[in-house]
């Protein structure tokens, strides 16, 4: 079976080369659109800088790598909000739910929405504005479905749904994900993973807001409407691929292999492919006291990230977090809070994200 996976594992590692691989070109950097499909809500993750693609697990998941919903309990219940951009008064709320179905693998559900609070309407007459404001909203709803084959192995899919409007403009559209876990070792300490996101349906800006009234030709009565043509752009497709490794500091220290290890320091690592962005690559570390109390940290690198006038991101590539979480009894829920930090260039003031997690087993 150890062979089987490993094969499988390999396997989609190759085609989601060769399909990243004519995904698209650097040459058309920044020209995808609905890029808060990027956008990670969850904080134990976004501690990591989401570089846990290998290891992650649970409703997180459902925005790292698919794969890792088949290792959710038997239901969890997830709220996260972002600040994003702090002082800019845009934020996400995310809203997730995992449940295990028997044997046949775990289904999740995501819903995330962003806010950016009132924008003044300005037009050709009013360029000023002092005509009223407006609220744009995003909105994204993610189904999945992810099962665990054997013992060390489980793989995912999802898709979603994807809208963006204002009062008289909109545009929406569809992707799809999958991605696989693989996992051996000692202690089952050794993860491998890799996924692939966000490949989907073009999308296109349509609506009332596109037409023009314009005045007739001299000595004429009537007036034209003429709607100006939105262009197509795609989705920010990715392929990821990670690997983890689970190191028990106390483990010499164990009196039989089936006593539980207190400290465990985690090393991730992860290489992105973007279709439309530059690629990242980044390192991370994770210390977990008797999975109750979690400190973690990573950075993320892309091309020119250390110069601010010619970077292409607004982030420094340095992520912190941490988590607190309890189980209630032997049978009971566990409860956990997590927050995590992202620091970014000026004027933004970075980017907080919380999330509280019920999980019962």
């Amino acid at each position: 079976m150890k062979n089987f996976t490993t094969r499988a594992a390999i396997a989609v590692c190759a085609i989601g080369l060769s399909v990243q691989a004519f995904a698209g070109n650097k040459d058309r950097s920044g020209q995808a659109g609905a890029t808060e499909l990027l956008i990670n809500p969850w904080a134990a993750s976004s501690g990591l800088f989401g570089l846990n693609t290998a290891n992650v697990r649970g409703l997180e998941a459902m925005k790292g790598n698919i794969a890792g919903l088949a290792l959710a309990d038997k239901t969890e219940v997830g709220f996260a909000y972002t600040a994003y951009l702090k002082g800019s008064n845009v934020g996400v709320n995310n809203l997730g739910i995992a449940q295990k179905v028997g044997n046949a693998g775990v289904v999740g559900l995501n819903i995330q929405s962003m806010s950016f609070g009132d924008i003044t309407v300005t037009d050709y007459n009013n360029p000023t504005g002092g005509i009223g404001t407006y609220k744009p909203q995003f909105f994204n709803f993610q189904l999945g479905f992810a099962k665990e084959f054997s013992h060390g192995i489980q793989a995912g899919i999802a898709a979603t749904y994807v809208t963006e409007q204002i009062s008289n403009i909109h545009a929406s559209g569809a992707c799809f994900e999958a991605g696989i876990q693989y996992t051996t070792g000692k202690r089952d300490n050794f993860h491998f993973g890799v996924t692939l996101r966000n490949v989907g349906t073009n999308m296109r800006f349509a609506g009332a807001g596109f037409s023009i009234n314009s005045e007739a030709p001299e000595n004429e009565s009537y007036t034209l409407e003429r709607e100006t043509p939105a262009e197509k752009f795609e989705m920010p497709t990715y392929l990821n691929i990670g690997v983890a490794y689970d190191i028990y500091l106390d483990e010499n220290h164990l009196k039989s292999e089936n006593d539980k290890p207190m400290h465990r320091a985690t090393v991730v690592g992860s290489f992105q492919s973007n279709s439309f962005n530059n690629d990242y690559l980044g390192l991370g570390l994770e210390y977990s006291f008797k999975d109750m109390f979690m400190l973690r940290g990573g950075y993320r690198y892309e091309k020119n990230i250390g110069n601010a006038e010619t970077s292409t991101t607004f982030y420094t590539g340095i992520s912190a977090g941490a988590s607190v979480q309890y189980r209630v009894g032997a049978k009971g829920p566990m409860v956990a809070i997590d927050y995590a930090f992202r620091p970014t260039q000026r004027p933004a003031n970075g980017v907080h994200t919380f999330t509280l997690r019920l999980a019962r087993r």
